[in-house]
This record gives C-alpha cells, sequence and structure tokens, in this order.
C-alpha cells in the first residue's frame, strides 16, 4: 500500500509543481462554481428547450445524482477516511504550491470529482449516448475540474480517481433507475 500511496504523492508533485502563468491564471477558477453557473443556466435551458417535460426529467436527475455523489463523499466517506489535503499535510505542504485556500476538510474522495463525473456520467447516458462530441465534452469539462484540484493543490490524484469514481457510479445507478421514464430521449 505504500508504495500506491508514494505514486500518488509523485504524481501530485508533478502535477502541482507545472510552472505557467496561464494555468495559474486560468485553472484556479476552473474548480469554481461560479465560473459554471452559465452554463449549467444553458444546459438546463437547452434541455427544457429540446426535451420538454422529459428534460425537467433530467434536470432532475441530474440534480438528484449530484446529490447524493456529494452527501456520500462529504458526509460518509471523507469523514471515515479522514486523509489530509495535500495543502495541510505537514510532509507536504513545505514542496507544493498551494494557489488556492486550502480549506479544512479532509480529502479523499474528492467531492468536486464526484460531484462532476456524477453529472457528466447521468448526462452522458441521459442525452449524450449517439452523440460522442457532447459526451466527450461532458468528460473532458469534468477531467479539467479535476485536474484543477490537483493542480492548485487541495487533492492528490488518487482522491480525484475515488471521486471520480464514486459519482460516475452513482450516475449510473440512478440512470438505470430513471431510464423507464427517459425513453429514446438520446435520439
Amino acid at each position: 500500500m505504500d508504495w500506491l500511496l508514494h505514486i500518488d504523492q509523485q504524481v501530485f508533485e508533478w502535477i502541482n509543481s507545472i510552472d505557467s502563468d496561464a494555468l495559474d491564471t486560468i485553472v484556479p477558477h476552473l474548480r469554481e462554481k461560479e465560473t459554471w453557473i452559465p452554463v449549467y443556466i444553458g444546459l438546463a435551458a437547452w434541455l427544457i428547450w429540446r426535451y420538454r417535460k422529459l428534460g425537467l426529467i433530467v434536470i432532475l436527475g441530474a440534480i438528484l445524482t449530484t446529490g447524493a455523489a456529494d452527501m456520500l463523499s462529504s458526509k460518509v466517506i471523507k469523514p471515515t477516511v479522514e486523509r489530509l489535503r495535500p495543502c495541510n499535510d505537514p510532509e507536504m505542504k513545505p514542496d507544493m504550491e498551494t494557489r488556492v485556500s486550502c480549506g479544512s476538510g479532509y480529502s479523499f474522495t474528492s467531492s468536486h470529482a464526484a460531484n462532476h463525473f456524477a453529472l457528466s456520467v447521468f448526462l452522458c447516458l441521459a442525452v449524450a449516448r449517439r452523440r460522442k462530441w457532447l459526451a466527450t465534452s461532458f468528460i473532458l469539462w469534468a477531467a479539467s475540474i479535476c485536474f484543477a484540484q490537483i493542480f492548485v493543490g487541495v487533492h492528490y490524484p488518487f482522491d480525484i480517481l475515488g471521486g471520480a469514481f464514486l459519482g460516475s457510479s452513482i450516475a449510473v445507478c440512478i440512470w438505470l433507475l430513471l431510464r423507464s421514464w427517459l425513453p429514446d430521449i438520446d435520439e
């Protein structure tokens, strides 16, 4: 197990140590929900315009999926595992670049990763199974937010992978529960 944690720390250090003024300016904003509010509003409007009542079911499913991912990550897993964030870890802190406020919560699983992969995978299943470009866009969006979490110094890569797996799993489960109400919506 120690070798896995060593790999996790090495990958974290590699990503966190990237020296780029452009990334230093842009990446911290990728992880802020306020950055994405216009996208959320536009996506909700598109879903309602395109699918009418079924669009509302997709929106409710997305909210349920994201809420479940957030609750399990924040309220169940993090307090159980109690892994320190890299920016709060006394061994890591001296050698890392902290680009945002660290926060006092725990690190595993990343709630940002869980929430954004939950939303992305749910949307892929609900409206993008046959639109590969749209599914790819959803996944790249979630991945960019996850990269940002490592780059700014608040999560290790395994925190991100755990959150992404959690969120994706919840999305699949909720999609399976709701799919009978969303027949052929992806056409």
